[in-house]
Protein backbone atom coordinates (compact mmCIF):
# COMPACT_ATOMS: atom_id res chain seq x y z
CA UNK A 1 0.00 0.00 0.00
CA UNK A 2 0.97 3.45 -0.37
CA UNK A 3 2.32 5.01 2.61
CA UNK A 4 1.64 8.44 3.16
CA UNK A 5 3.91 10.79 4.86
CA UNK A 6 2.75 13.31 7.49
CA UNK A 7 3.81 16.94 7.66
CA UNK A 8 7.51 15.71 5.53
CA UNK A 9 8.48 13.39 8.29
CA UNK A 10 6.06 10.79 9.72
CA UNK A 11 5.40 8.01 7.26
CA UNK A 12 2.38 5.85 8.51
CA UNK A 13 2.78 2.56 8.47
CA UNK A 14 -0.03 0.70 10.05
CA UNK A 15 -3.13 1.19 11.07
CA UNK A 16 -4.02 0.28 14.68
CA UNK A 17 -7.12 1.76 15.92
CA UNK A 18 -10.15 3.82 15.40
CA UNK A 19 -12.68 5.29 17.69
CA UNK A 20 -14.92 7.96 17.73
CA UNK A 21 -12.60 11.02 17.51
CA UNK A 22 -10.09 9.74 14.84
CA UNK A 23 -7.62 6.84 13.54
CA UNK A 24 -4.61 5.96 15.45
CA UNK A 25 -1.61 4.65 13.31
CA UNK A 26 1.85 3.23 13.99
CA UNK A 27 4.45 5.41 11.93
CA UNK A 28 8.12 6.11 11.28
CA UNK A 29 9.63 9.14 12.27
CA UNK A 30 12.38 9.38 9.30
CA UNK A 31 13.75 12.61 10.79
CA UNK A 32 15.21 10.54 13.67
CA UNK A 33 14.25 6.66 12.36
CA UNK A 34 11.80 5.41 15.22
CA UNK A 35 8.27 4.07 15.50
CA UNK A 36 5.71 6.76 16.64
CA UNK A 37 2.21 6.88 16.92
CA UNK A 38 0.00 9.04 14.80
CA UNK A 39 -3.39 9.97 15.80
CA UNK A 40 -5.43 11.47 12.74
CA UNK A 41 -8.38 13.39 14.52
CA UNK A 42 -11.35 13.28 12.67
CA UNK A 43 -14.31 15.36 14.27
CA UNK A 44 -17.65 13.46 14.26
CA UNK A 45 -19.53 13.54 11.23
CA UNK A 46 -22.71 14.99 12.57
CA UNK A 47 -20.74 18.15 13.75
CA UNK A 48 -21.60 21.26 11.93
CA UNK A 49 -18.83 22.73 10.00
CA UNK A 50 -18.05 25.33 12.39
CA UNK A 51 -18.26 23.29 15.03
CA UNK A 52 -15.38 20.54 13.38
CA UNK A 53 -13.10 23.69 12.84
CA UNK A 54 -13.58 24.98 16.47
CA UNK A 55 -12.56 21.27 17.53
CA UNK A 56 -9.70 21.55 15.16
CA UNK A 57 -8.24 24.27 16.35
CA UNK A 58 -8.79 23.21 20.04
CA UNK A 59 -7.20 19.91 19.51
CA UNK A 60 -4.11 21.71 18.15
CA UNK A 61 -4.03 23.79 21.44
CA UNK A 62 -4.83 21.74 23.79
CA UNK A 63 -2.43 18.90 22.83
CA UNK A 64 0.11 20.96 22.69
CA UNK A 65 -0.88 21.72 26.69
CA UNK A 66 -0.41 18.16 26.88
CA UNK A 67 2.84 17.74 25.60
CA UNK A 68 4.10 19.26 28.62
CA UNK A 69 3.10 16.12 30.36
CA UNK A 70 6.48 13.66 31.46
CA UNK A 71 5.16 10.59 33.86
CA UNK A 72 6.01 7.27 33.26
CA UNK A 73 2.24 6.14 32.99
CA UNK A 74 1.28 8.90 30.43
CA UNK A 75 2.15 8.34 27.09
CA UNK A 76 4.60 11.41 25.79
CA UNK A 77 3.09 13.25 23.41
CA UNK A 78 6.01 14.56 20.77
CA UNK A 79 4.72 16.61 18.21
CA UNK A 80 1.06 18.18 16.88
CA UNK A 81 1.11 19.14 12.85
CA UNK A 82 -1.80 20.10 10.75
CA UNK A 83 -1.67 17.93 7.29
CA UNK A 84 -4.91 17.57 5.07
CA UNK A 85 -7.41 19.66 6.85
CA UNK A 86 -6.86 17.57 9.96
CA UNK A 87 -4.81 17.78 13.08
CA UNK A 88 -2.24 15.37 13.99
CA UNK A 89 -0.94 14.17 17.45
CA UNK A 90 2.41 12.41 17.03
CA UNK A 91 2.76 10.03 20.62
CA UNK A 92 5.47 7.71 22.00
CA UNK A 93 4.39 4.05 20.07
CA UNK A 94 4.04 1.62 22.87
CA UNK A 95 4.64 -2.08 22.24
CA UNK A 96 0.76 -3.62 24.17
CA UNK A 97 -2.67 -4.05 24.38
CA UNK A 98 -5.72 -1.91 24.92
CA UNK A 99 -7.46 -3.12 28.35
CA UNK A 100 -10.54 -3.18 26.01
CA UNK A 101 -8.59 -5.70 23.96
CA UNK A 102 -7.57 -7.26 26.73
CA UNK A 103 -10.59 -8.15 28.22
CA UNK A 104 -12.55 -8.59 24.94
CA UNK A 105 -9.44 -12.00 24.55
CA UNK A 106 -9.06 -13.06 28.21
CA UNK A 107 -12.14 -11.83 29.93
CA UNK A 108 -12.81 -9.92 33.46
CA UNK A 109 -9.47 -9.34 35.22
CA UNK A 110 -9.32 -9.84 38.84
CA UNK A 111 -9.14 -7.07 41.73
CA UNK A 112 -5.50 -7.49 41.96
CA UNK A 113 -4.37 -7.16 39.28
CA UNK A 114 -7.94 -4.53 38.14
CA UNK A 115 -6.61 -2.45 41.17
CA UNK A 116 -2.65 -2.17 40.24
CA UNK A 117 -4.01 -0.86 36.63
CA UNK A 118 -5.77 1.59 38.54
CA UNK A 119 -2.94 2.58 40.58
CA UNK A 120 -1.18 3.61 37.72
CA UNK A 121 -3.80 5.09 35.69
CA UNK A 122 -4.68 7.06 38.62
CA UNK A 123 -1.09 8.50 38.88
CA UNK A 124 -1.23 9.53 35.09
CA UNK A 125 -4.61 11.61 36.10
CA UNK A 126 -2.82 13.18 39.17
CA UNK A 127 0.35 14.35 37.14
CA UNK A 128 -2.29 16.08 34.71
CA UNK A 129 -4.64 17.29 36.65
CA UNK A 130 -1.52 18.69 38.80
CA UNK A 131 -0.27 20.27 35.42
CA UNK A 132 -4.12 21.53 34.69
CA UNK A 133 -4.66 18.90 32.04
CA UNK A 134 -7.96 17.00 32.05
CA UNK A 135 -7.75 14.04 29.96
CA UNK A 136 -11.58 13.84 29.90
CA UNK A 137 -11.81 10.62 27.76
CA UNK A 138 -10.41 8.06 30.18
CA UNK A 139 -11.76 4.58 29.40
CA UNK A 140 -10.39 1.06 28.49
CA UNK A 141 -9.81 1.81 25.08
CA UNK A 142 -7.04 4.52 26.20
CA UNK A 143 -5.70 2.62 28.73
CA UNK A 144 -2.50 0.43 27.43
CA UNK A 145 -0.52 -2.25 28.93
CA UNK A 146 2.69 -2.58 27.55
CA UNK A 147 4.57 -6.45 26.86
CA UNK A 148 6.55 -5.51 29.49
CA UNK A 149 3.89 -4.93 31.88
CA UNK A 150 3.78 -0.89 32.25
CA UNK A 151 0.32 0.66 32.02
CA UNK A 152 0.45 4.00 30.46
CA UNK A 153 -3.09 6.41 29.60
CA UNK A 154 -2.98 7.53 26.44
CA UNK A 155 -4.85 9.43 23.82
CA UNK A 156 -5.77 13.16 25.14
CA UNK A 157 -7.18 13.89 22.35
CA UNK A 158 -10.11 15.06 24.07
CA UNK A 159 -7.70 16.66 26.98
CA UNK A 160 -8.18 20.23 28.00
CA UNK A 161 -6.11 22.70 30.50
CA UNK A 162 -8.54 24.03 33.18
CA UNK A 163 -6.73 27.55 32.70
CA UNK A 164 -8.39 27.55 29.56
CA UNK A 165 -11.94 26.85 28.06
CA UNK A 166 -12.50 23.55 29.64
CA UNK A 167 -16.20 23.32 28.81
CA UNK A 168 -15.19 22.26 25.13
CA UNK A 169 -18.42 20.29 25.37
CA UNK A 170 -21.91 21.49 26.10
CA UNK A 171 -25.28 20.36 26.95
CA UNK A 172 -26.66 17.99 24.68
CA UNK A 173 -23.13 17.63 23.06
CA UNK A 174 -21.24 14.48 24.36
CA UNK A 175 -17.95 14.09 22.69
CA UNK A 176 -16.22 10.37 24.21
CA UNK A 177 -17.87 7.09 24.98
CA UNK A 178 -21.28 7.34 27.09
CA UNK A 179 -20.04 4.44 29.20
CA UNK A 180 -17.50 6.15 30.64
CA UNK A 181 -19.26 10.02 30.71
CA UNK A 182 -19.86 10.63 34.39
CA UNK A 183 -23.24 11.94 34.64
CA UNK A 184 -22.49 15.74 35.28
CA UNK A 185 -20.29 16.14 32.04
CA UNK A 186 -23.29 14.16 29.85
CA UNK A 187 -25.77 16.58 31.94
CA UNK A 188 -24.19 19.78 31.65
CA UNK A 189 -21.08 19.52 29.84
CA UNK A 190 -19.15 20.18 32.57
CA UNK A 191 -15.22 18.57 33.08
CA UNK A 192 -13.26 19.10 36.03
CA UNK A 193 -10.96 16.35 37.54
CA UNK A 194 -13.83 14.98 39.77
CA UNK A 195 -15.14 13.63 36.05
CA UNK A 196 -12.29 12.28 35.18
CA UNK A 197 -11.82 10.01 38.44
CA UNK A 198 -15.96 9.13 37.55
CA UNK A 199 -14.52 7.46 34.34
CA UNK A 200 -11.11 5.88 35.91
CA UNK A 201 -14.21 4.43 38.06
CA UNK A 202 -16.40 3.30 35.12
CA UNK A 203 -12.93 1.73 32.96
CA UNK A 204 -11.87 -0.25 36.83
CA UNK A 205 -15.45 -1.39 36.59
CA UNK A 206 -15.11 -2.96 33.34
CA UNK A 207 -11.93 -4.29 33.92
CA UNK A 208 -13.37 -6.25 36.73
CA UNK A 209 -16.43 -6.68 36.26
CA UNK A 210 -16.32 -7.89 32.18
CA UNK A 211 -18.91 -4.97 31.19
CA UNK A 212 -19.16 -0.86 32.20
CA UNK A 213 -21.45 -0.01 35.17
CA UNK A 214 -24.43 1.21 32.91
CA UNK A 215 -24.24 -1.66 30.22
CA UNK A 216 -27.35 -0.96 27.90
CA UNK A 217 -28.12 -1.25 24.50
CA UNK A 218 -28.20 1.73 23.00
CA UNK A 219 -26.07 5.28 23.94
CA UNK A 220 -29.48 6.78 24.84
CA UNK A 221 -30.60 4.36 27.41
CA UNK A 222 -27.00 4.73 28.83
CA UNK A 223 -27.56 8.27 29.17
CA UNK A 224 -30.83 7.87 30.33
CA UNK A 225 -30.02 5.34 33.19
CA UNK A 226 -26.52 7.50 33.88
CA UNK A 227 -29.08 10.34 34.67
CA UNK A 228 -31.44 8.03 36.87
CA UNK A 229 -30.26 4.54 37.90
CA UNK A 230 -27.29 3.34 40.32
CA UNK A 231 -24.29 1.41 39.00
CA UNK A 232 -25.34 -2.13 38.02
CA UNK A 233 -24.57 -4.44 40.74
CA UNK A 234 -21.28 -5.68 41.09
CA UNK A 235 -20.25 -9.77 41.54
CA UNK A 236 -16.89 -9.67 40.96
CA UNK A 237 -15.15 -6.65 42.66
CA UNK A 238 -14.66 -7.98 46.15
CA UNK A 239 -12.15 -5.81 47.44
CA UNK A 240 -12.43 -2.83 44.94
CA UNK A 241 -16.31 -2.43 45.80
CA UNK A 242 -15.55 0.45 48.47
CA UNK A 243 -13.22 1.99 45.53
CA UNK A 244 -15.48 1.52 43.29
CA UNK A 245 -18.86 2.59 44.81
CA UNK A 246 -16.49 6.06 46.15
CA UNK A 247 -15.36 7.18 42.36
CA UNK A 248 -19.15 5.87 40.70
CA UNK A 249 -20.71 8.38 43.01
CA UNK A 250 -23.06 10.63 40.93
CA UNK A 251 -22.89 14.24 43.17
CA UNK A 252 -19.10 15.05 42.24
CA UNK A 253 -18.78 16.67 45.86
CA UNK A 254 -18.80 13.07 47.21
CA UNK A 255 -17.26 11.19 44.95
CA UNK A 256 -13.83 9.79 46.05
CA UNK A 257 -10.79 12.37 45.29
CA UNK A 258 -7.47 11.28 44.15
CA UNK A 259 -5.79 11.11 47.33
CA UNK A 260 -9.22 9.06 48.88
CA UNK A 261 -8.49 6.38 46.04
CA UNK A 262 -5.29 5.82 46.38
CA UNK A 263 -5.14 3.70 49.50
CA UNK A 264 -8.28 2.12 49.01
CA UNK A 265 -6.45 0.78 45.73
CA UNK A 266 -2.98 -0.45 47.38
CA UNK A 267 -5.43 -2.16 49.70
CA UNK A 268 -7.23 -4.09 46.85
CA UNK A 269 -4.11 -4.62 44.74
CA UNK A 270 -2.59 -6.43 48.13
CA UNK A 271 -5.99 -7.92 49.81
CA UNK A 272 -5.72 -12.31 50.11
CA UNK A 273 -7.71 -13.60 47.53
CA UNK A 274 -10.54 -15.87 48.23
CA UNK A 275 -9.74 -19.37 48.73
CA UNK A 276 -11.28 -21.21 45.40
CA UNK A 277 -14.37 -23.72 46.29
CA UNK A 278 -14.63 -26.70 45.47
CA UNK A 279 -17.92 -26.43 43.97
CA UNK A 280 -19.59 -24.19 41.03
CA UNK A 281 -20.90 -21.06 42.75
CA UNK A 282 -24.08 -20.80 43.00
CA UNK A 283 -25.41 -17.76 40.52
CA UNK A 284 -28.07 -16.97 42.86
CA UNK A 285 -25.88 -16.37 45.76
CA UNK A 286 -24.38 -13.04 46.40
CA UNK A 287 -20.35 -12.77 46.76
CA UNK A 288 -19.04 -13.55 49.85
CA UNK A 289 -17.61 -10.29 51.72
CA UNK A 290 -14.01 -9.78 51.34
CA UNK A 291 -11.58 -9.48 54.09
CA UNK A 292 -12.32 -7.95 57.57
CA UNK A 293 -10.64 -4.68 58.15
CA UNK A 294 -10.66 -2.73 61.11
CA UNK A 295 -13.00 0.27 61.38
CA UNK A 296 -14.29 -0.60 58.00
CA UNK A 297 -17.91 -1.41 56.75
CA UNK A 298 -18.78 -4.76 55.00
CA UNK A 299 -17.94 -4.47 51.81
CA UNK A 300 -21.09 -6.21 50.88
CA UNK A 301 -23.37 -3.65 52.87
CA UNK A 302 -24.73 -0.49 51.39
CA UNK A 303 -22.08 1.95 52.34
CA UNK A 304 -18.62 2.39 50.49
CA UNK A 305 -15.29 2.98 52.21
CA UNK A 306 -13.10 6.15 52.02
CA UNK A 307 -9.56 6.86 52.68
CA UNK A 308 -7.15 8.95 53.60
CA UNK A 309 -3.73 10.16 51.18
CA UNK A 310 -1.23 7.63 51.01
CA UNK A 311 1.61 8.55 53.95
CA UNK A 312 5.20 6.90 54.20
CA UNK A 313 4.99 5.62 57.39
CA UNK A 314 3.17 5.45 60.42
CA UNK A 315 4.05 8.40 62.07
CA UNK A 316 4.27 10.42 58.59
CA UNK A 317 0.12 9.81 58.66
CA UNK A 318 0.09 12.69 61.55
CA UNK A 319 1.23 15.24 59.44
CA UNK A 320 -0.57 14.53 56.24
CA UNK A 321 -4.00 15.97 55.42
CA UNK A 322 -7.19 14.38 56.00
CA UNK A 323 -8.62 13.09 53.13
CA UNK A 324 -11.92 11.82 54.74
CA UNK A 325 -13.09 8.17 53.35
CA UNK A 326 -16.31 7.56 53.86
CA UNK A 327 -19.55 4.74 53.47
CA UNK A 328 -21.46 6.01 50.94
CA UNK A 329 -24.30 6.31 52.94
CA UNK A 330 -22.20 8.62 55.21
CA UNK A 331 -21.06 10.87 52.52
CA UNK A 332 -23.47 12.91 52.30
CA UNK A 333 -23.75 13.61 56.00
CA UNK A 334 -19.70 14.28 55.18
CA UNK A 335 -20.38 16.65 52.38
CA UNK A 336 -21.22 19.38 54.69
CA UNK A 337 -18.24 19.77 57.16
CA UNK A 338 -17.91 17.89 60.45
CA UNK A 339 -20.03 19.17 62.69
CA UNK A 340 -20.36 22.15 65.36
CA UNK A 341 -21.21 20.43 68.34
CA UNK A 342 -17.50 19.15 69.49
CA UNK A 343 -18.00 16.46 72.26
CA UNK A 344 -14.74 15.57 74.41
CA UNK A 345 -13.93 12.56 75.79
CA UNK A 346 -16.63 10.84 78.95
CA UNK A 347 -15.31 11.37 82.13
CA UNK A 348 -13.28 8.06 83.81
CA UNK A 349 -16.50 6.71 85.17
CA UNK A 350 -18.51 6.90 81.45
CA UNK A 351 -16.02 4.47 79.70
CA UNK A 352 -16.70 3.45 76.79
CA UNK A 353 -18.79 -0.59 76.25
CA UNK A 354 -16.66 -3.08 77.98
CA UNK A 355 -14.63 -4.61 74.79
CA UNK A 356 -13.70 -1.15 72.96
CA UNK A 357 -10.48 -0.35 74.45
CA UNK A 358 -10.54 3.26 73.79
CA UNK A 359 -8.55 5.97 75.78
CA UNK A 360 -10.52 8.16 77.61
CA UNK A 361 -10.45 11.74 78.58
CA UNK A 362 -12.17 13.74 80.92
CA UNK A 363 -15.77 15.78 79.77
CA UNK A 364 -17.65 18.91 80.07
CA UNK A 365 -21.34 18.29 81.34
CA UNK A 366 -24.12 16.88 78.97
CA UNK A 367 -25.64 19.83 78.48
CA UNK A 368 -22.57 22.52 77.70
CA UNK A 369 -21.78 22.09 74.13
CA UNK A 370 -18.81 23.94 72.69
CA UNK A 371 -19.29 26.81 70.43
CA UNK A 372 -22.97 26.79 70.35
CA UNK A 373 -23.33 29.52 73.21
CA UNK A 374 -22.98 33.38 71.71
CA UNK A 375 -19.21 33.92 71.11
CA UNK A 376 -17.50 35.88 74.04
CA UNK A 377 -16.23 39.38 73.72
CA UNK A 378 -12.74 38.45 73.53
CA UNK A 379 -13.77 36.25 69.87
CA UNK A 380 -11.82 37.99 66.77
CA UNK A 381 -12.82 37.53 63.07
CA UNK A 382 -10.97 35.03 61.17
CA UNK A 383 -8.32 37.05 58.92
CA UNK A 384 -7.73 36.13 55.34
CA UNK A 385 -4.23 35.32 54.77
CA UNK A 386 -2.08 34.14 51.71
CA UNK A 387 -2.33 30.04 51.10
CA UNK A 388 0.44 28.14 52.80
CA UNK A 389 3.60 26.49 50.74
CA UNK A 390 2.22 23.36 48.80
CA UNK A 391 -1.17 24.08 49.30
CA UNK A 392 -2.88 21.66 46.54
CA UNK A 393 -5.82 23.62 45.70
CA UNK A 394 -7.29 26.71 45.91
CA UNK A 395 -10.10 27.48 48.71
CA UNK A 396 -13.79 29.11 47.31
CA UNK A 397 -14.02 32.36 47.66
CA UNK A 398 -14.69 33.76 51.20
CA UNK A 399 -12.57 30.90 52.62
CA UNK A 400 -8.78 30.95 54.17
CA UNK A 401 -6.46 29.08 55.49
CA UNK A 402 -6.24 29.25 59.35
CA UNK A 403 -3.08 27.88 61.22
CA UNK A 404 -4.25 27.10 65.27
CA UNK A 405 -1.68 27.97 67.49
CA UNK A 406 -1.77 24.20 69.04
CA UNK A 407 -0.57 23.21 65.00
CA UNK A 408 -3.29 21.81 63.04
CA UNK A 409 -4.31 23.39 60.10
CA UNK A 410 -7.89 23.79 58.43
CA UNK A 411 -10.01 25.61 55.92
CA UNK A 412 -11.98 28.68 57.10
CA UNK A 413 -14.58 31.37 56.76
CA UNK A 414 -13.52 34.68 56.14
CA UNK A 415 -14.41 37.10 59.28
CA UNK A 416 -16.35 34.50 61.16
CA UNK A 417 -15.77 34.94 64.90
CA UNK A 418 -13.07 32.87 66.35
CA UNK A 419 -12.29 31.92 69.54
CA UNK A 420 -11.03 28.80 71.84
CA UNK A 421 -13.31 26.98 74.46
CA UNK A 422 -10.66 24.22 76.33
CA UNK A 423 -9.37 22.13 73.91
CA UNK A 424 -12.12 23.31 71.08
CA UNK A 425 -11.24 25.68 68.53
CA UNK A 426 -14.35 27.45 67.40
CA UNK A 427 -15.83 29.08 64.35
CA UNK A 428 -19.22 31.40 64.09
CA UNK A 429 -20.97 33.10 61.93
CA UNK A 430 -21.55 36.52 62.56
CA UNK A 431 -25.94 36.64 63.65
CA UNK A 432 -25.58 33.17 62.14
CA UNK A 433 -26.15 29.46 63.34
CA UNK A 434 -23.42 27.83 61.32
CA UNK A 435 -20.56 26.86 63.25
CA UNK A 436 -17.12 24.93 62.48
CA UNK A 437 -15.29 23.73 65.39
CA UNK A 438 -12.28 21.48 65.65
CA UNK A 439 -11.34 19.63 68.95
CA UNK A 440 -8.50 17.51 69.99
CA UNK A 441 -8.95 14.45 72.23
CA UNK A 442 -7.63 11.24 73.16
CA UNK A 443 -7.86 8.09 70.21
CA UNK A 444 -10.71 5.61 70.25
CA UNK A 445 -9.89 2.09 69.40
CA UNK A 446 -13.34 1.83 68.20
CA UNK A 447 -14.95 5.47 66.96
CA UNK A 448 -18.38 3.79 66.04
CA UNK A 449 -18.34 2.47 69.12
CA UNK A 450 -17.52 5.13 70.71
CA UNK A 451 -20.18 7.53 68.66
CA UNK A 452 -22.94 5.49 69.48
CA UNK A 453 -22.47 5.71 73.28
CA UNK A 454 -22.34 9.19 73.36
CA UNK A 455 -25.41 8.78 71.63
CA UNK A 456 -27.07 6.82 74.10
CA UNK A 457 -25.60 9.21 77.34
CA UNK A 458 -26.52 12.30 75.47
CA UNK A 459 -29.91 11.11 74.46
CA UNK A 460 -30.95 9.38 77.92
CA UNK A 461 -29.42 12.71 79.54
CA UNK A 462 -31.73 15.06 77.36
CA UNK A 463 -29.43 17.25 75.83
CA UNK A 464 -30.47 16.39 72.83
CA UNK A 465 -34.27 17.59 72.37
CA UNK A 466 -36.48 16.27 68.92
CA UNK A 467 -33.27 14.32 68.21
CA UNK A 468 -32.86 12.21 64.80
CA UNK A 469 -30.08 10.06 63.85
CA UNK A 470 -29.75 10.16 60.44
CA UNK A 471 -26.54 7.76 60.43
CA UNK A 472 -23.39 6.54 61.95
CA UNK A 473 -20.83 5.24 60.34
CA UNK A 474 -17.02 3.86 59.95
CA UNK A 475 -14.56 6.01 57.90
CA UNK A 476 -10.91 5.00 57.34
CA UNK A 477 -9.04 8.19 57.65
CA UNK A 478 -5.39 7.91 59.50
CA UNK A 479 -5.62 5.53 62.11
CA UNK A 480 -9.59 5.54 61.97
CA UNK A 481 -12.54 7.18 62.52
CA UNK A 482 -16.09 7.06 62.38
CA UNK A 483 -19.05 9.82 61.58
CA UNK A 484 -22.27 10.71 63.62
CA UNK A 485 -25.22 12.75 61.93
CA UNK A 486 -27.92 13.57 63.27
CA UNK A 487 -30.80 16.61 64.17
CA UNK A 488 -32.31 18.46 66.78
CA UNK A 489 -33.40 21.37 68.68
CA UNK A 490 -31.30 24.03 70.30
CA UNK A 491 -32.01 26.44 73.41
CA UNK A 492 -33.88 28.79 70.65
CA UNK A 493 -36.40 25.55 69.77
CA UNK A 494 -34.70 25.81 65.72
CA UNK A 495 -34.12 22.41 64.20
CA UNK A 496 -30.31 22.31 63.72
CA UNK A 497 -28.69 19.65 61.61
CA UNK A 498 -24.86 18.34 62.83
CA UNK A 499 -22.50 16.06 61.69
CA UNK A 500 -19.40 15.00 63.91
CA UNK A 501 -16.07 13.12 62.21
CA UNK A 502 -13.99 11.81 65.09
CA UNK A 503 -10.51 10.69 63.59
CA UNK A 504 -7.54 9.16 65.05
CA UNK A 505 -4.46 10.46 63.89
CA UNK A 506 -2.35 8.55 65.96
CA UNK A 507 -2.30 6.01 68.36
CA UNK A 508 -3.10 8.83 71.53
CA UNK A 509 -4.72 11.72 69.82
CA UNK A 510 -7.69 12.23 67.86
CA UNK A 511 -9.53 15.73 66.69
CA UNK A 512 -13.63 15.41 66.17
CA UNK A 513 -14.20 18.39 62.97
CA UNK A 514 -17.75 19.65 63.61
CA UNK A 515 -20.06 21.07 61.71
CA UNK A 516 -23.83 22.46 62.76
CA UNK A 517 -25.78 24.48 60.49
CA UNK A 518 -29.85 24.91 60.52
CA UNK A 519 -31.71 21.64 59.21
CA UNK A 520 -33.44 23.41 56.35
CA UNK A 521 -29.71 24.47 55.13
CA UNK A 522 -27.84 21.38 55.66
CA UNK A 523 -28.02 20.62 51.90
CA UNK A 524 -27.18 24.35 50.96
CA UNK A 525 -23.81 23.73 52.88
CA UNK A 526 -22.75 20.69 51.66
CA UNK A 527 -20.48 21.59 49.09
CA UNK A 528 -18.03 22.97 51.17
CA UNK A 529 -17.12 19.61 53.15
CA UNK A 530 -14.86 18.35 50.17
CA UNK A 531 -12.55 21.77 50.41
CA UNK A 532 -12.21 21.29 54.54
CA UNK A 533 -12.11 17.78 54.51
CA UNK A 534 -8.83 17.88 52.24
CA UNK A 535 -7.40 21.29 54.07
CA UNK A 536 -7.15 19.77 57.16
CA UNK A 537 -4.07 18.87 58.72
CA UNK A 538 -3.75 17.47 62.63
CA UNK A 539 -0.91 18.93 64.95
CA UNK A 540 2.40 17.02 65.16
Amino acid sequence: MHQLLIAGRYRLVDLVGTGGMGRVWRARDELLHRDVAVKEVVPPVWLGEAERDDLRRRTLREARTAARLSHPNVVRIYDVVHDRDSPWIVMEYVESRSLQQILAVDGPLSPARTARIGLAVLAALRAAHTAGVLHRDVKPHNVLVATDGRVVLTDFGLATFTGGDAAMTGPGMILGSPHFVAPERARDGISDPRTDLWSLGATLYAAVEGQPPYARDSAMATLSALATDPPDPMRRAGPLRPVLTGLLQRDPWRRLTAVEAEPLLRRAATATPEPTRRAAPDPTRPPAPGPTRRAAPDPAGPAAERAAPARSGPRARRGQRVAVGVAAAATALLAAVGTGLAMAARDRSEREPSGTGAGVGPTRPAAAFACVAAPPAAASPVPSVPPPPGARFRLVPGWTWYTDPTGFQIAAPIAWLHWTEDAVTCFREPGGTRVLSVEASVARADPVAWWRAEERRLTGDGALPGYRRVDISPMDIFDGGAVWECAWLNPAGERVHTARLLANTSADRAYTVSWLTKEFDWQVNATYFPMIRQSFTPAL
